[in-house]
């Protein structure tokens, strides 16, 4: 180990303790903020090929053309300048589909020469052979692949305007390309537990391996459209995020708590610049401030983030934003 990784790990490893610390406090109802995130989830691109329904970009592409956003490789390198002594990963995806960026090989490639941890989510039908291998060869440590149907009928209930064969051709092409490099990429299948593939939950179970995939995640679907149910809902209310109340609408199954680890801990920075408080302002709402124009640390422990902060520890009521968290 070289003396640049060796400091960044000492650095890392102190801010993990100062952020730890902090959170400690906050249960205790205390704002206390002097660290830096310890994670950074960052929009590659802001825009994708598909109509999600419970997506705000897949909703926004059905409405209208959308305004597509890369990010640069220069604004790129400033806001690993930043991060690159306190975060110990790094999440390239928020909104959008992260391969659409040709320039995400160099960016995890930086983040990897840095000491972090690298994560990519992607729909995987832009994944060819020369993609996953440039992916794999960069240090790329985990890439979430999400396929929600083992038909095109069921694919298509949530993944609209993709076609899952290309989303499987995707994901065995980055197994191959895997195995051919010896790759130590760790290769995640991510299944939204939704009505139209409940009746492939099993199936997904036992075959995941054989579809090239190292591990495999389900989670429960989020919704904006809930409350007077929702076709998405799965029959077993114990896979949903939502249950029925006596008023006979349904609600979250989690109330907003008192503190937020999620908060005390990372933030999103968009490919605008914009820093957001977490991966549940879909809509940039509680923007903090802006990396190109003022440094990540003036807007992490400004007086607009800890507002945000003592809010969520406050017995009012949480923004919307969190309702729909899940922990």
């Amino acid at each position: 180990m070289n003396a640049v990784s060796k400091r960044y790990r000492l650095l890392k490893f102190v801010n993990i303790l100062r952020a730890e610390f902090s959170y400690a406090l906050s249960l205790l109802g205390v704002v206390r903020v002097r660290h830096m995130p310890t994670f950074v989830s960052i929009e590659p691109a802001n825009f994708c090929q598909l109509h999600c329904p419970e997506c705000p970009v897949g909703r926004r592409n059905k409405e209208r053309e959308p305004n597509k956003s890369l990010l640069s490789i220069e604004h790129f390198k400033l806001i690993l300048e930043q991060v690159q002594n306190s975060v110990h990963t790094m999440q390239f995806y928020f909104q959008g589909e992260p391969l659409l960026n040709k320039d995400l090989p160099k960016m995890i490639k930086m983040a990897h020469e840095a000491g972090i941890y690298t994560i990519v989510s992607t729909n995987a039908l832009v994944l060819t052979s020369l993609l996953a291998e440039q992916l794999i060869r960069a240090g790329l440590d985990r890439i979430i692949v999400s396929i929600d149907g083992l038909s095109e009928d069921s694919y298509g209930k949530y993944r609209s305007g993709g076609k899952l064969h290309k989303a499987l051709e995707g994901l065995v092409t980055l197994r191959q390309v895997k195995d051919n490099l010896g790759g130590s990429t760790h290769i995640e299948l991510q299944v939204l537990r939704l009505r139209s593939n409940e009746h492939e939950w099993g199936t997904f179970a036992d075959r995941y391996k054989k579809m090239g995939a190292d591990s495999l995640t389900f989670k429960t679907a989020q919704l904006y459209d809930y409350k007077h149910g929702n076709p998405l809902m799965p029959s077993d209310n114990r896979y949903s995020r939502y249950k029925l109340g006596k008023d006979g609408l349904y609600h979250p199954k989690r109330k907003a708590g008192r503190s937020c680890h999620r908060l005390w801990t990372g933030c999103v920075i968009t490919v605008k610049g914009d820093v957001l408080p977490c991966c549940y302002d879909k809509t940039s709402a509680f923007v903090f401030g802006n990396i190109y124009q003022e440094n990540l640390t003036t807007i992490y422990h400004s007086e607009k983030a800890n507002r945000f902060r003592k809010v969520i520890l406050g017995k009012r009521s949480k923004p919307a934003i969190c309702s729909n968290c899940e922990p």
